[in-house]
């Protein structure tokens, strides 16, 4: 199986979705928890609710296989994001709700998650600096957006109920100062929902990884909270009516952050 999508587009725009993909290779699933097996901390169908990026001629990366193979998203070589905090692993071993994801303590050793890096984690990100690469070759700056989504409430990462829309700038290392802010104000005119810029979520290690502004390279995470579009309870069944108005934010967000320029482009 492919390790991700790919619609290659001409705007400034790269888009990508790490976390949404639920595939499970069969010598990694048969190791689950039966819980684990239904891939409860997928980024449910945020692949499909920027799946009118193409017609913006965005670029669009979708990961194709779950998390639990390996988190894209995470330093490959274990550095925490949030020093302190309760992280997740490169190959996690616990769900968002403190379960056991391998039966029997069937985790994976060293060795395993080093070739599950060199699998599945550097050539999706190689891809991403291939994109980031070619749109910057084309206009001088490229704009890198990091797509998630996650439940409201997760005791284990937050107290209390998560904001709508969660931009992460890195606290403003991942991206120039003027597209933080431009972004910024973008999610505090989405009428219906509430946001927070570098709160609880500022930027995974994409963000971080590839976000360069002084070249050129300004990375955004947005985190979405799944109740603006989902029931979920019901994780994979897609509620096009509750995702209607957020579709109609995500749109003027693309096309915005695609007519954003730099005020002075870096060659």
């Amino acid at each position: 199986m492919m390790l991700w999508t790919l619609h290659q587009g001409a705007s400034p725009l790269v888009l990508d979705v790490p976390h949404a993909g639920t595939h499970i290779p069969d010598a990694i699933a048969l190791r689950l928890t039966d819980a684990a097996r239904t891939v409860p901390d997928t980024d449910w169908h945020v692949d499909r609710l920027y799946a009118f990026a193409a017609a913006a001629d965005a670029t669009l990366l979708c990961a194709t296989h779950s998390r639990y193979v390996v988190d894209l998203n995470r330093d490959p070589w274990g550095a925490a994001l949030y020093p302190g905090a309760d992280n997740t692993e490169l190959c996690p071993t616990r769900t968002f709700c403190g379960e056991p994801i391998y039966a029997d303590n069937d985790v994976p050793n060293e060795r395993e998650i080093l070739a599950r890096r060199h699998t599945f984690f550097d050539p999706y990100h190689a891809q991403l600096v291939r994109e980031i690469a070619r749109v910057r070759a084309t206009h001088g700056h490229a704009i890198l957006l990091d797509g998630h989504s996650i439940r409201a409430r997760v005791p284990r990462f937050f107290d209390g109920r998560l904001p709508d829309l969660n931009l992460g700038t890195s606290e403003g290392r991942s991206c120039d100062p003027a597209l933080r802010t431009f972004a910024s104000a973008l999610l505090g005119d989405a009428a219906g929902f509430t946001s927070v810029v570098d709160g609880r979520f500022k930027g995974g290690y994409i963000t971080r990884h590839h976000g360069r502004p002084a070249d050129g390279v300004h990375a955004l995470q947005l985190e979405m909270a799944q109740e603006c579009y989902m029931d979920e309870d019901r994780a994979e069944t897609y509620d096009p009516a509750r995702a209607a108005p957020l579709c109609a934010f995500l749109e003027r967000l693309v096309v915005s952050l695609s007519e954003w320029r730099p005020a002075v482009s870096r060659a």
